[in-house]
């Protein structure tokens, strides 16, 4: 799915991952971009982003992945964190309830500081878990078919539908972005002659061009 970094992209994408610390976000982030899990909790300071170069729909796009790392403790994200996303991972651990309860808190601020047309896949982070699982999945569907954000449940630690969860987002990034693109160009189209300016036919002009000639000698 990742390409070579030197390739040329058509477009850039911010994708942030956002929810209480502790439910996986940075290994999700590592699990996506290399590969990696780290069985070991170790919370960062400040902010940690990947970036990577991907197909979707046939563009090479470059993807930029943006994790708290941390920060999420503060309970206030800054919102130069939110600045230019345009889609979102939103986390919660399926094994502890609070995580969950907390998931309207991060939407709320997710919603006030990004743009409004955002694509946000609620994810239920630890499902290899499910033997000691808090949330039911019935739950999370439930929660996501009300604000109307796409859901999966995921594992970073067997990588279960970790890709399958960005595809889906830059899909649905890459959509709107089309649909925008065609509602300004429904625009231009529709457009008065007299906003895009008059037309002048060239055998008139030719003709006045002389008769004002004739009148200045």
């Amino acid at each position: 799915m990742a390409e070579n970094a030197n390739v040329e992209c058509d477009c850039m994408f911010k994708i942030v991952l956002i929810g209480d610390a502790g439910v996986g976000k940075s290994n999700i982030l590592a699990r996506f971009t290399r590969n990696e899990f780290c069985m070991e909790f170790r919370p960062n300071i400040g902010f940690e982003f990947a970036s990577m170069m991907l197909q979707v729909e046939g563009k090479m796009v470059k993807v930029q992945i943006w994790d708290t790392a941390g920060q999420e403790r503060s309970r206030a994200v800054t919102s130069a964190y939110y600045r230019g996303v345009v889609g979102a991972l939103l986390v919660y651990d399926i094994t502890r309830r609070e995580t969950f309860d907390n998931i309207q808190r991060w939407l709320r601020q997710l919603r006030d500081r990004a743009d409004s047309n955002i694509v946000i896949m609620l994810a239920g982070n630890k499902c290899d878990l499910n033997h000691v699982r808090a949330v039911q999945r019935e739950e999370g569907e439930a929660l996501a078919n009300v604000e109307g954000l796409l859901f999966l449940e995921t594992s970073a630690l067997d990588a279960t539908n970790i890709e399958r969860a960005f595809q889906a987002i830059l899909t649905q990034i890459n959509h709107i972005k089309r649909l925008r693109a065609l509602a300004a160009r429904e625009t231009v189209a529709a457009a008065s002659p007299r906003d895009r300016g008059t037309t002048i036919n060239v055998a008139d002009a030719s003709g006045l061009r002389n008769r004002i000639w004739c009148c200045s000698i």
